[in-house]
């Protein structure tokens, strides 16, 4: 047999075996699993946390519920992006930030 053949036998082995664990680990882990939901819904609220924290580099990719719109251009309007996150985060809806309903008066 030729030493490519056994490479591809050997490789499609390797391929099945994973396939095969990663279809039996979710039912085997469910129990932990679900203990593990069950211990961070208690620490949540026990800590009456409200928003999670999406990325650790800049406030306003931390929380973008509570981020202002200019806060990423605060050092330079055309300023470079610093942090990766930035990316990947999108702009707000410009109805969510711009028109609040009975905020002052404004019209949408």
């Amino acid at each position: 047999m030729r030493k490519s053949i056994l490479y591809l036998w050997l490789t499609g082995l390797g391929f099945t075996v994973l396939a095969g664990l990663m279809l039996l680990h979710p039912p085997a882990d469910r129990p932990a699993s679900s203990r593990r939901l069950e211990n961070q819904r208690s620490l949540v609220s026990r800590l009456e946390l409200t928003d999670i924290c999406l990325f650790t580099e800049a406030t306003y990719t931390r929380h973008p519920s509570l981020a202002d719109r200019f806060v990423p251009f605060q050092d330079h309007p055309m300023a470079i992006s610093h942090f990766p996150s930035e990316c990947l985060i999108p702009p707000p809806a410009k109805e969510s930030i711009l028109y609040h309903s009975g905020a002052a008066g404004l019209a949408p």
